[in-house]
């Protein structure tokens, strides 16, 4: 990934969520920018807390700025005035974020654990394949793969979940999850299981595998929040819908 306008993205909607950022990101309407962090990643027995992400967050930074830096020199709110929001699908992509028009978001690639996302393509029917109103969240105990946080103001917050809803008022919530871990990550390389490793024994869908060794702290569930469609998702194992595993 280059540096560059939004519209330069190699990857449109049309083929999000396939390849969406696999690094820190500043997404503003204009550019992407890559952002650095030098200090050291917390050690990933850490739990962090609405404060103590924010402000490991807040050392992120371009090579000649802070990150308080860039967003000040936007006009738009420092990290302490931001919140985490999980970005499923496409929310991620600079593409999309560019349609809706939020304003400057910090974007941080995660590692989600014994929950995963899964599509559901009868909830929107502004693009069939695939979209980021198809991806909901699933119950898979042991699974893990790659997803990303964004760093939101209220109002861009109420955007996203705007989009969402497409005119339908109260078909999606931001909810907080009360099962499964989100960790910052920074190994993007890393490869989800594969169907093969999934296993069903009729009554819970699970993968059995060892979970690969953490290389990021745990953020507390308690500060995130995540868009959810009020009727079909949280789910649990195939499909059905785990009122338990929210908040």
């Amino acid at each position: 990934m280059r540096d560059g306008s939004p519209r330069l993205w190699p990857y449109s909607p049309a083929n999000s969520p396939i390849a969406l950022p696999d690094r820190p990101i500043l997404c503003s309407a204009n550019e992407v920018v890559t952002l650095f962090n030098s200090d050291d990643v917390p050690d990933f027995t850490t739990k962090l807390d609405g404060k103590a992400l924010t402000s490991y967050l807040a050392g992120y930074g371009t090579e000649n700025d802070s990150l308080d830096a860039v967003l000040g020199a936007q006009g738009v709110a420092p990290m302490a005035q931001r919140r985490p929001i999980l970005l499923l699908g496409e929310l991620a992509n600079p593409y999309r974020l560019q349609d809706i028009n939020i304003g400057p978001l910090p974007v941080f690639p995660v590692r989600i654990e014994d929950v995963c996302r899964t599509w559901a393509d009868g909830l929107d029917t502004r693009e069939a394949y695939p979209g980021v109103h198809h991806v909901t969240l699933a119950r898979t105990p042991g699974w893990w793969e790659h997803s990303h946080l964004g760093m939101a103001t209220v109002e861009q917050m109420k955007a996203l979940i705007g989009w969402l809803e497409n005119g339908v008022r109260g078909s999606w919530r931001p909810v907080k999850l009360a099962e499964g871990s989100i960790r910052l990550d920074v190994e993007s390389d890393l490869e989800p299981p594969t169907k093969q490793d999934i296993t069903w024994d009729g009554v819970v869908e699970r993968v059995e595998l060892t979970m690969p060794a953490p290389t990021g702290p745990m953020i507390d569930l308690t500060t995130l929040m995540v868009p959810i469609h009020t009727r079909q998702g949280c789910y649990n194992h195939r499909g059905r819908l785990s009122p338990d595993a929210l908040t």
